[in-house]
């Protein structure tokens, strides 16, 4: 299935591993001109290389932390100066620490808010203005099933990211007329290192091991497995695409069915 995206320029933030790499290689497999950003410069630009060379795509890499606005400016405006424009912005971050509600402070969700929410916010105002002239745009806010369904060790996720799904639906009213789309996709339990990490902090509480952990989600997903970066980025490519234009405002879940609720 062609999407119609190929020499659209995608802007794929926190790419240099996991889903957002995933996402990455998936939209330069289809034609688009690729854009991606880490603090890790050493990784990103060994992701650059490696997914040049599996697509023979324009693939181009800039470091960048996207909880510092500054930084986030700057790299739009060098992703503009290098491409002219961006048609397609993924805003992705990492996800901030795991644990229980006494673990925290308030610094701590100030921090959270900073990864998830505020960072999407800033990227989305930077790249507005661009697709808003030239009247086509696809806005992608990674956010978790945990903004859906709160997971009981995640209470930082499940504040920030909740806050991300409130936002992506108010601008996706306000951006609709400019013909940009604005969607969140929620993921669930996917074989990341992100997914490694929480499987070690359950170890580590002393709740079980490794193997628990991953048998307990396991039971949890009527489909009975994590999902896989590359189902995702799937997804996303979709919702990036030219015959997406009609899907806007959605919280989209991939999640093999963990969440429960009807909506």
């Amino acid at each position: 299935m062609d999407l119609g995206i190929k020499d659209r320029v995608a802007l794929v933030a926190a790419s240099s591993r996991g889903l957002g790499k995933a996402i990455a290689l998936r939209l330069s497999q289809e034609g688009a001109k690729v854009l991606i950003c880490a603090r890790d410069e050493s990784r990103l630009l060994q992701t650059r290389d490696e997914i040049a060379a599996a697509t023979g795509g324009v693939v181009k890499a800039i470091k960048a932390d996207v909880t510092d606005k500054d930084q986030v400016s700057q790299l739009v405006k060098k992703a503009i100066d290098e491409f002219g424009t961006i048609d397609i912005l993924v805003c992705n971050a990492g996800g901030p620490p795991s644990g229980m509600a006494d673990k925290f402070t308030v610094a701590d969700y100030h921090q959270a808010l900073e990864l998830n929410l505020l960072s999407t916010i800033n990227l989305c105002y930077e790249v507005m203005p661009f697709m808003k002239k030239q009247k086509w745009g696809r806005i992608i806010n990674m956010t978790s099933v945990s903004a859906k369904q709160p997971i009981d060790n995640l209470i930082l996720s499940n504040t920030s990211r909740a806050g991300v799904l409130g936002f992506s639906k108010s601008l996706s009213n306000q951006l609709a007329p400019f013909g940009i789309t604005v969607n969140s996709v929620c993921p669930g339990y996917t074989k990341t290192e992100r997914v490694d990490e929480l499987a070690r902090s359950f170890k580590e509480s002393g709740k079980g091991t490794v193997k628990d952990f991953y048998s307990n989600i396991e039971k949890a997903i009527p489909a009975g497995r994590l999902g896989t970066p590359e189902e995702l980025a799937q997804a996303v490519a979709f919702l990036a695409s030219e015959g997406a234009g009609y899907i806007t405002g959605i919280a989209l879940q991939v999640d093999g069915g963990y969440i429960k609720a009807v909506f």
